[in-house]
């Protein structure tokens, strides 16, 4: 029996500590400083010409293609975007140069910016050109918020006429950053 006592007041005074847990009041009202400030890559736009579908006597026509651009329509996206950073490569093995405009149109055609980026002729060597990262930010931001299409101007320069026999493309690829700050 003096073995049995023993051993229930051994297990209770070792039981005994896990009653008493420290603790630390907690702050819920952390939550209301949570900021969340995720980062986004995506492809913006490409095209890809052929010289032959630029054919011409040597003049300068443009070639014009305005697309859809709905990234802007959700409002969460809107009034969470903090910045933007947008990038350009394009790569030309046609024999001509080239001047391509980017045009941010807003939903009634109005143009809200253009953005100019010329392009040398194809001389044999690779012919890749990345252009500087178009960052957007504050008023600027803003205008980018109100674009709704994207337009393409292609212009060539002077040169020597395309015909069906010409090789060579012209490739454009973008990309854009994007960062958000949700509180």
């Amino acid at each position: 029996m003096k073995s049995n006592f023993i051993s229930r007041i051994s297990k209770l005074l070792l039981l005994a500590p896990l009653l008493f847990s420290c603790s630390s009041s907690l702050d819920f009202d952390q939550v209301n400083d949570l900021k969340l400030k995720p980062v986004f890559v995506a492809n913006l736009a490409y095209f890809d010409i052929p010289a032959t579908q630029l054919i011409n006597d040597g003049s300068a026509e443009p070639f014009v293609d305005v697309s859809e651009f709905n990234a802007f329509k959700d409002k969460f996206f809107r009034d969470n975007l903090v910045k933007a950073e947008l990038n350009f490569e394009i790569e030309n093995t046609i024999i001509r140069s080239f001047r391509i405009d980017l045009m941010l149109l807003d939903a009634n055609d109005q143009i809200l910016e253009t953005d100019s980026y010329q392009v040398p002729a194809y001389s044999g060597t690779p012919n890749i050109i990345k252009f500087p990262t178009e960052v957007f930010e504050n008023e600027r931001l803003d205008l980018l918020k109100k674009t709704a299409k994207l337009g393409f101007v292609v212009t060539m320069d002077a040169g020597p006429p395309l015909d069906i026999n010409s090789k060579g493309n012209l490739k454009f690829r973008s990309g854009a950053t994007i960062y958000m700050e949700i509180e």
